[in-house]
């Protein structure tokens, strides 16, 4: 490594951002660990914490029921219902500052970047699951059975008079009709009445009196009639007369609609709940205002809160915790306000109200359920009396769910039992872990746990002879050669490996799409599906095959990535961008279409991109090969794996050493550690010393690298100030000129969102640097490099095009977009520093990593390995933390998330060689 000594200006220092804890689940929106601000103090502008500190918001879901009715004469009318229902997640501002919350300002007037903290790992959980149906039915719209008959007659009619009656209602029907030609409107009604009343009492009338044999008899009943005395007589034999006659074909009836699987939904429609009635905003804001809130959260309590939005939150103020930004004890402020005196600790809506809220906060850290001494310990802390109570209270309520796990001696959750009595017969009691969460998490884990075991133990289809993957596997050799084969027979592999383990997969994609399966991969962002498009054409054009013992150009496809996103940001959306619209078209072969067998996993669930559903609502392909796994969270690879056909084959592949998922769960780790599948591990190491200096992070050892052409450079900085003047040097001028790349082909990446060296002032002294402007577009001007988040986890780089009446136009990898005016600040960025969250699953030519003193905190392995990794050629560290930074590398892994899911593995895998010793025997 090589240090650049360059002078510079003297800045004063920074202030240094407070850690959030999200292990005791403070609230991340504070300012400093515990500490708790007044309602009235100061506003709360949610979203720009630091990269793991967040908050969430569940939105309720609302479902507006639609009735239409259809009427018929003598039979009745039918009615149809319509109900959709949207779970939308309007989390707010995650971890990596993916968007800034709604919520609005927060009991006051001042104003304050709310949780401007270090790195804690907490990730917004805003991943709402995609579910929508709707089915509309309306009754009544054809006319009835019999519906014709009494036409003329009215109601009432007899069955057996049907001819005779319609005769005489159409006759006194039309001579109703020629009179009234010639009288009044009135006058015409009049005599139309009276028609009808003499029609009715002829009618009864003739039903009075008796009916001789065989008269008055017309239709069936007389054709009856005649045929019974034909045969009496001897004119006709039995079998001719009461032979029926060959019934006429059936209308066929259409097949009915078969079950689907959950429908696409794209994320960012989910991420948008339909707006409330303006009639329900106008009565939240009453409420708000007699309890001293803002009315700026009217709309967001209407949105979360639905129908009925102010008679709830008037019986229960602590509903407003809700709402993104909003603090415990701004609830409780509210709830003084609004119950006066029966507003008390006590309460039971207050206590179901914060173990909600605590749970929430939990899934912003990665939980997916929290271990309930610590709940209720949480829940102590925050002026809960009895909070064993409110845990009931909460659990009774069905607000959230308990589970009861089996631990071994050692505190690991122990396996299922073999068979039914184990406990009796051992006569020892196995301690358990009681574990609370929330419905929506523990539903999509045990939902992904029961399509992993589908897959595991389901023979994959067949799709090819043994040969042809053989024979594949025989010409990719090593590493390569093994993914292959373990794919060949299992329904369910892992891969693990560095950058340049990515061709591996490319290698299998290529091969199983050559042996005629629908194969396709999916990548977490628009750069990684863009740099493996890159890969794929290499691979196919025979350069970057895994057996060559290198790997892809330029760091590992990372100028594939620029080049294709940079056209695209500088406005040029027709040019090489166009490769990042992979999978908006089906089909697609190696070495022809490449691009086609690439998507992103948000463009793939929303029906974007990628091959489309078949008629059963499953993805229509045969093989999915998922890069960036561990950016999965538990709801989206629920959804990814409840989308898959059956006999498909699936392959995670990722690099186990980086940050884990924005939202809750790292499903990634847990099935490594649960061992339920094949698990191949690249022998394929990143080259260079670029991947020297990374894998040795990535086994905790930060080690001095020999850097002759400058791959990385170590730039000491004494404070903040300092720190921000450098890093503007290094992109706009060192760099270009020492390295050859250019500013739009570098990333800047630091630890958070806040304090004098995070990403808003890095983006404002490299805005004034590299693109000066007024910013009349909500801060914004054509040319500005921007984050775009549609979704609370998920960023997409990109520029700014232009902006009108509709809103923000971007370019992001090639793509437009238009974001609405109402959303630009709750969704847009500038773009030219980012945290590491947001970089992950892109690489960029030139990295710098700002590391002011102040970030000291903020550092783990996982974070460090992930930021120096983005660098494809070179690294630039702009380092002022001293002996943090190894002393991170060695000493802080990732922070533990609670998971049921290797729990639920383990009880798949057990009943599944249970079954198999059954079907044995």
């Amino acid at each position: 490594m090589s240090t650049e000594p360059e002078t510079t200006q003297k800045a004063g220092p920074g202030s240094p951002d407070p850690e959030v804890d999200p292990a005791t689940a403070r609230d991340p929106q504070e300012g400093t660990p515990g500490g708790g601000r007044v309602p009235g103090d100061e506003a709360v502008t949610g979203g720009e914490a630091a990269e793991g500190a967040g908050t969430g918001d569940d939105a309720v879901p609302q479902g507006e029921a639609a009735e239409g009715a259809g009427t018929g004469s003598g039979a009745g009318s039918g009615a149809g219902a319509a109900d959709a229902g949207a779970e939308a997640d309007s989390s707010a501002e995650t971890a990596d500052g993916s968007a800034e919350a709604g919520s609005g300002r927060v009991f006051g007037a001042g104003a304050h970047d709310s949780g401007e903290g270090s790195e804690a790992g907490v990730e917004s959980a805003g991943r709402g699951a995609p579910e929508a149906g709707a089915e509309d039915s309306a009754g009544g719209s054809g006319a009835d059975a019999g519906e014709g008959s009494d036409a003329g007659s009215g109601s009432g009619a007899d069955p057996g008079a049907e001819g005779a009656d319609a005769g005489s209602g159409s006759g006194a029907d039309a001579g109703a009709e020629g009179a009234a030609g010639k009288m009044s409107e009135a006058e015409a009604e009049l005599a139309a009445q009276r028609a009808e009343r003499e029609r009715i009492e002829r009618r009864k009338a003739e039903k009075k009196g008796p009916i001789e044999s065989g008269a008055k008899l017309s239709g069936r009943a007389a054709d009856l009639l005649a045929a019974v005395r034909a045969v009496e007589s001897g004119e006709k034999p039995a079998a001719a007369v009461f032979t029926l006659p060959e019934p006429e074909p059936a209308q066929r009836r259409a097949a009915p609609e078969p079950v689907r699987r959950p429908g696409p939904v794209t994320a960012e429609a989910a991420a948008v709940p339909a707006a409330p009635a303006p009639e329900t905003v106008q009565a939240v804001r009453q409420v708000l205002a007699a309890g001293g809130a803002p009315e700026s959260l009217a709309l967001p309590v209407a949105t979360a809160l639905g129908e009925g939005a102010a008679d709830r939150l008037r019986a229960d103020p602590w509903q407003l915790l809700h709402i993104a930004g909003v603090r415990p004890e701004q609830a409780d402020g509210f709830a003084r306000a609004l119950l006066g005196a029966e507003s008390r600790p006590d309460d039971e809506r207050r206590g179901r109200a914060f173990t909600v809220w605590l749970l929430e906060q939990a899934a912003l850290a990665g939980h997916t359920s929290l271990e309930a001494p610590a709940l209720t310990a949480a829940l102590a802390q925050r002026g809960v009396p009895d909070a064993d109570a409110a845990l009931q209270s909460a659990l009774a309520e069905g607000e959230a769910l308990v589970f009861q796990d089996a631990l071994e001696e050692s505190g690991a959750p122990a396996p299922a039992p073999e068979a039914d009595g184990d406990e009796e017969e051992t006569g020892e009691e196995r301690p358990v872990r009681v574990l609370v969460g929330l419905e929506r998490y523990a539903l999509a884990e045990e939902s992904l746990a029961d399509g992993l075991a589908r897959l595991i133990n389901s023979a994959p289809g067949e799709h090819g002879p043994a040969e042809g993957w053989e024979e594949a596997a025989g010409a990719a050799r090593g590493s390569a050669g093994e993914l292959i084969r373990a794919v060949s027979g299992h329904g369910l592999v892992l891969h693990t490996g560095g950058e340049a383990a990515r061709a591996e997969p490319a290698r299998l994609l290529a091969g199983a799409r050559a042996l005629g399966l629908r194969a396709w991969a999916a990548a977490h962002s628009p750069l990684g599906r863009d740099g493996f498009t890159e890969l794929l054409r290499a691979t196919a054009a025979g350069e970057g095959a895994p057996d060559a013992g290198r790997a892809p150009q330029a760091g590992g496809g990372s100028a594939g990535h620029a080049q294709a996103g940079q056209a695209g940001q500088a406005g040029q959306a027709g040019q090489a961008g166009q490769a990042g619209q992979a999978g908006q078209a089906g089909g697609g072969v190696p070495g022809g279409a490449e691009s086609h067998a690439v998507a992103t996993v948000a463009g793939l669930l929303s029906g974007a991109e990628g091959p489309g559903r078949d008629a059963d609502g499953a993805l229509d392909l045969d093989l999915l090969v998922v890069l960036d796994a561990p950016q999965l969270d538990v709801e989206t690879a629920a959804l990814l794996v409840e989308s898959l056909p059956d006999g498909a084959r699936l392959v995670l592949s990722g690099d186990p050493a980086v940050l884990w998922s924005a939202g809750p769960g790292r499903v990634f780790a847990d099935l490594l550690a649960a061992r339920v599948c094949p698990h191949i591990a690249s022998r394929l190491p990143d080259p260079g010393p670029l991947g020297e200096l990374v894998s040795g992070i990535g086994v905790g050892e930060l080690t001095q690298v020999a850097a002759p052409g400058k791959e990385v450079v170590i730039v000491p900085v004494r404070d903040a100030g300092e720190a921000v003047h450098r890093t503007v040097q290094l992109v706009a001028d060192s760099v270009p000129r020492a390295i050859g790349v250019p500013a739009e082909q570098t990333v800047v990446i630091t630890p958070g969102h806040g304090g004098a060296a995070g990403t808003r002032v890095l983006n404002a002294a490299l805005k004034e640097r590299l693109n000066p402007g007024p910013g009349r577009f909500g801060g914004f001007d054509p040319g500005d490099r921007i984050a775009y988040s549609p979704v609370p986890g998920r960023t997409l780089p990109g520029r700014v095009v232009t902006a009108d009446a509709e809103g923000l136009h971007l370019s992001c990898s090639g793509v437009r977009v238009v974001v609405p005016r109402e959303r630009v600040e709750a969704s847009v960025r500038h773009g030219w520093a980012l945290t590491a969250h947001q970089a992950v699953g892109g690489r960029w030519p030139a990295a710098v990593v700002v590391l002011p003193g102040d970030a000291a905190q903020a550092l783990s392995r996982p974070w460090v390995y992930t930021a120096f990794s983005r660098a494809g050629r070179h690294l630039s560290v702009v380092h002022g933390v001293e002996q943090a930074l190894p002393r991170a590398v060695a000493e802080v892994p990732a922070r533990e998330r609670t998971t049921r899911l290797p729990l639920l593995l383990a009880a798949q895998a057990a009943q599944a060689a249970q079954s198999q010793e059954r079907a044995e025997a």
